[in-house]
């Protein structure tokens, strides 16, 4: 594969460790995805294990923590070749961000912990009716002396089973009006034993066709119990807290959605190359050859714009509509390019053989978490024209 024009513009440190993660990802998760994808398995805990030998779950934790102290764009830089292999992997490493509400003598404890692999959480936001609308929020937090008592029922919350903790928003006061639906959210860390949940929680598997390697939940609270040490920040700003955390998630995404589509790049070439009809490989048919050029093209593009945010991110600047911009273009893109790669393949792409076909149901789902699409277009165009009155 050709050297990304990006290269230029990423300083040696990041160019060796954009490597060391390329390599990784090729030789340990590679084979790992063929594998198990397929079946829908797990990702096995030895590579994990190796996955934190090497830092990749310490990368934006502090080097006093055993962390690389790193930033946003080797962040991303690691994630994109993680999730060119398999897009699970690309993901998991976000479980090892710990909450930035934790108090500085927790953080202290669980920090190298989560550098180590060994403190790893999952984030449960969403609801059946509360998806985009996150203000929409049902489930209760309510106090019993100095606990808390949760009941309710949350989506989507991926690597529930297997997480130390599980990051949980609740509303904790009624909804002042319609206007200001978003106060009087919190959030509460519930921590938990490894392959089981505390008490009142039931968890239902989410059938997906996609996103295989962890397991994704329904999640019914009834009377669970927590410490009142388990609220996050301040009682009722946990929407704020969410939001914030949104410009990152936005990021990893993108990178995730880069990934992805690089890897239906690189197969198709491959295939194209080894594949002939009429006497000759079909990567000498034109059709192709302009196809790929521009899955190229695009899956640069998005690059681009996702290495720029995460610079801004990083330099401390407000980027949160170049979030918005960077997970759109990304996701739709890899949609397309994740398309075009599996109609190189042609009836082979079809099949469980061959990678492509995960590469496209993977990349439909960056559309859709951290935001749709669609919720994108909205977070840009208020930008652009002002909100709509209501």
């Amino acid at each position: 594969m050709m050297s990304e024009p990006s290269a230029h513009v990423l300083t040696e440190d990041q160019l060796h460790l954009r490597e060391a993660a390329r390599e990784f990802a090729l030789k340990e998760v590679l084979p790992v995805a063929n594998e198990l994808d397929p079946i829908g398995g797990v990702i096995p805990q030895d590579l994990l294990d190796k996955m934190a030998e090497i830092g990749f779950f310490g990368v934006m934790l502090p080097e006093r923590s055993g962390g690389l102290g790193l930033g946003v764009l080797e962040y991303a830089l690691i994630t994109e070749e993680l999730s060119r292999a398999w897009m699970s992997v690309g993901s998991i490493i976000r479980a090892s961000t710990l909450p930035r509400a934790l108090p500085a003598e927790r953080r202290a404890i669980l920090e190298p912990l989560a550098a180590q692999g060994k403190y790893l959480g999952a984030f449960s936001l969403s609801e059946a009716e509360a998806g985009s609308d996150v203000a929409n929020i049902r489930t209760r937090a309510v106090r019993d002396g100095d606990d808390w008592i949760i009941n309710g029922a949350k989506m989507w919350c991926t690597f529930a089973d297997q997480a130390d903790y599980i990051v949980l928003f609740a509303r904790t006061s009624p909804t002042p009006n319609e206007r200001r639906r978003h106060l009087g959210i919190s959030a509460f860390m519930i921590e938990k034993e490894r392959g089981s949940f505390p008490a009142g929680i039931r968890a239902a598997p989410v059938r997906k066709i996609g996103y295989h390697g962890w397991n994704t939940f329904e999640l019914g609270l009834s009377d669970v119990r927590v410490p009142g040490s388990a609220l996050l920040g301040n009682e009722g700003e946990g929407f704020y807290a969410g939001m914030v955390s949104l410009d990152i998630a936005r990021i990893h995404t993108a990178a995730r959605a880069v990934g992805v589509a690089r890897g239906a790049l690189e197969d198709a070439v491959t295939y194209a190359r080894e594949r002939v009809q009429f006497g000759e490989p079909i990567a000498s048919f034109q059709g192709l050859r302009f196809k790929m050029a521009h899955m190229a093209a695009e899956i640069e593009a998005a690059r681009a714009l996702t290495h720029h945010t995460a610079r801004l991110l990083d330099a401390g600047l407000p980027c949160s509509d170049e979030a918005a911009m960077a997970k759109y273009v990304a996701s739709e893109m890899a949609e397309k390019v994740t398309s075009d790669g599996l109609q190189v393949h042609g009836g082979a792409g079809y099949t469980t053989d061959f990678a492509a076909q995960r590469y496209w149901r993977d990349a439909r789902l960056t559309k859709i978490f951290e935001g749709t699409s669609e919720i994108q277009l909205r977070i840009i165009s208020d930008r652009l024209l002002g909100k709509v009155a209501r």
